[in-house]
């Protein structure tokens, strides 16, 4: 991450307006322990409580490593019922990283905030069936297979 996502200058932008970005070594305690850091990279998505709402190992390359901060932070507001705020991180993914791997999780998500919005079903099997025409290999359109008999 360090000699390519990290010094990308969209990356580093985004980050420095986004977060409150924190470096800690694997083995820095009690955090290594408190967080279960066993491998590096470890990107944790946090609230301002120290709440953990998204948790990612590996290395991920500047195209990718956006979205994925995008999903936690939409996470961060489904977590905290902002469901607009949520909704609007998914449609920043969507339109911007449509291709991306978190873009198949962000379609799942904003049927859920839709569903959780109105209460009506039809937004679960809406994105079940954007899932399985856009991402149809996906976990997230399997994860959604049940929402086709809504």
């Amino acid at each position: 991450m360090d000699a390519v996502t990290y010094p990308d200058e969209i990356v580093a932008d985004y980050i420095d307006d986004t977060f409150i970005p924190l470096r800690i070594s694997s083995d820095t305690q009690p955090y290594a322990d408190d967080f279960n850091v066993k491998w590096t990279p470890r990107i944790i998505i946090l609230d301002p409580t120290g709440a953990v709402h998204q948790s990612n190992v590996g290395f991920f390359p500047p195209e990718e490593f956006i979205p994925s901060l995008e999903i936690g932070l939409a996470k961060v507001d489904f977590n905290q019922d902002c469901l607009e705020e949520c909704r609007q991180h998914l449609n920043r993914i969507l339109a911007s990283h449509p291709q991306s791997f978190s873009a198949p999780e962000a379609v799942y998500l904003k049927g859920v905030v839709k569903y959780k919005m109105i209460g009506d079903a039809k937004f679960l099997k809406e994105a079940y069936y954007q899932l399985q025409e856009r991402y149809p290999a996906s976990e997230w359109a399997r994860r959604a297979w049940p929402y086709r008999l809504l």
